[in-house]
């Protein structure tokens, strides 16, 4: 591409040997060739300009569509919880009745466990089609930054190849000044020469002497013209150089804006990024931890629920043993007596703080001690091992402290074994506790001697017997 300014030294050049209407006329025709260039420049900043918004615009879409799929995952996970939770009190709920129903609510309950199960698989899978389209998209999106940062590198490598080269043009401009300049130098020596050999001919030829004084007045008059032309040059190329400068400086600072907005533009796409991953690790923490939640409460119902059977043929055959027992006469049994070390007590409690200063308590007192983090734990460990002495709390999950004593009661091994209740309220628990069957109930806060007077009086004088409440 024709750089103006060296469009317009040709045309200087030419025209000095024109007349002056091919000289306006060139003058014209160089004119409207710049303008023709500027306004192709502009037209090219405008449409880079335009490219630049587009981009920004379809970049603020994508946010919004992001943040619009986002709002709805977090919607949707909101109202699965909620779901959730609906059909953790049914379960509750129906678990509360009749064990005659038990087994049959328990298949319900399973291959509904097992439509959730598959639910949560395709819901799984489908999150995951849709992260690893997402990461594409983000991929792509990315790869097109790219390569738009090297196209630029690229253009603006283009430019400064083109200042340099128009540096050189200027420099071959200059050097063509240069050597115009001592051509007329010569020229003018030359015309010193003439004039020395025409004073020489004078005081030959008097007619010659006057013809070439005049020639010799023409060509003075020529070489001043070519001077003042040769100034005139001179200044237009300083001019041209200086807005060279200039423009070479505007094209320096440009490019150094365009990588400082390049920068900026990378560290926001980075930081978006990594916002983005950071977002994405805790929706798949969060979704973690609601399938696992799901997975402890699925399999707490279904604890719950085979225990409920197994209390109901427990019951059953309690009963069964208790009409037999009932049809023979039995002596009555004798007091057993047991020393501290021989005593096992089995502390249910779902707080760490009661079970170890309890634990600590019957340690000084050489008892040994079992632990029991909630009422499902206990009823676990009393089939392995059979403790003397039950305490427990009432409120705890999965199982609370009156159905782990009709528990004990229900099943022959353990029906004799006495139950020591702790509760903040005892007064409104008292009658449950004795419907439940349980042995001593004590009030929080409770004296620590008297705890160790109830368990020394049913190991060592049989004075308080299991089932009557003390």
């Amino acid at each position: 591409m024709v750089r103006p300014y060296a469009l317009g030294i040709s045309v200087v050049l030419v025209l000095t040997f024109m007349d002056e209407y091919l000289q306006w006329l060139l003058a014209g025709v160089g004119f409207l060739v710049v303008m023709g260039v500027v306004v192709v420049r502009l037209v090219l900043r405008l449409q880079v300009r335009r490219r630049e918004k587009r981009r920004a615009a379809d970049a603020a879409r994508a946010q919004t569509q992001r943040l619009a799929a986002e709002e709805a995952a977090r919607q949707h996970a909101k109202r699965k919880a909620a779901a959730e939770d609906v059909a953790r009190v049914e379960a509750a709920a129906h678990a509360a009745k009749d064990a005659a129903r038990i087994k049959a609510e328990l298949l319900v309950a399973e291959q509904a466990a097992r439509k959730q199960a598959e639910q949560l698989a395709a819901e799984a899978v489908n999150h995951a089609r849709a992260e690893a389209a997402r990461t594409a998209a983000a991929d792509a999106a990315r790869r097109e930054a790219e390569r738009q940062a090297r196209a630029e590198e690229a253009r603006l490598a283009e430019a400064e190849r083109l200042a340099a080269e128009q540096a050189e043009r200027e420099e071959a401009a200059r050097l063509e000044a240069e050597r115009v300049e001592a051509q007329r130098a010569a020229q003018a020596r030359r015309a010193a020469e003439d004039a020395a050999r025409a004073e020489a001919a004078r005081a030959e030829a008097a007619r010659a002497e006057a013809a070439r004084a005049e020639a010799a007045r023409a060509d003075a008059a020529r070489l001043e013209a070519a001077r003042a032309e040769a100034a005139q040059l001179a200044a237009e190329l300083a001019a041209r150089e200086k807005a060279v400068h200039e423009a070479a400086a505007r094209e320096r600072a440009a490019r150094e804006q365009a990588a400082r907005d390049r920068a900026a533009r990378e560290e926001a796409a980075r930081l978006a990024a990594e916002e983005q991953q950071r977002a994405q690790a805790r929706r798949v923490a969060e979704e973690q931890a609601a399938r696992e939640h799901a997975a402890r409460e699925l399999a707490a119902r279904e604890q719950a629920a085979r225990l409920a059977a197994e209390e109901a043929a427990h019951a059953a055959r309690a009963a069964e043993e208790a009409a037999r027992v009932a049809a023979q006469p039995q002596p009555a049994p004798a007091a057993v007596r047991k020393s501290p070390e021989e005593t096992l007590v089995m502390i249910a409690d779902d707080s760490k703080i009661v079970r170890v200063k309890t634990g600590r308590l019957l340690a000084q007192h050489q008892y040994r001690v079992a632990y029991a983090t909630d009422g499902l734990d206990a009823v676990a460990q009393l089939g392995a091992s059979v403790p003397d002495i039950v305490i427990t709390d009432v409120e705890m999950p999965g199982m609370d402290g009156f159905e782990l004593t009709r528990h004990v009661r229900r099943n022959p091994a353990t029906a004799h074994i006495p139950v020591i209740m702790i509760t903040a309220a005892d007064d409104r628990h008292r009658g449950d506790a004795s419907e439940a069957g349980v042995s001593v109930l004590l009030g929080k806060p409770y004296p620590e001697e008297e705890l160790i007077a109830h368990i020394r009086a049913a190991m060592n004088h049989g004075e308080t017997q299991a089932g009557a409440l003390v």
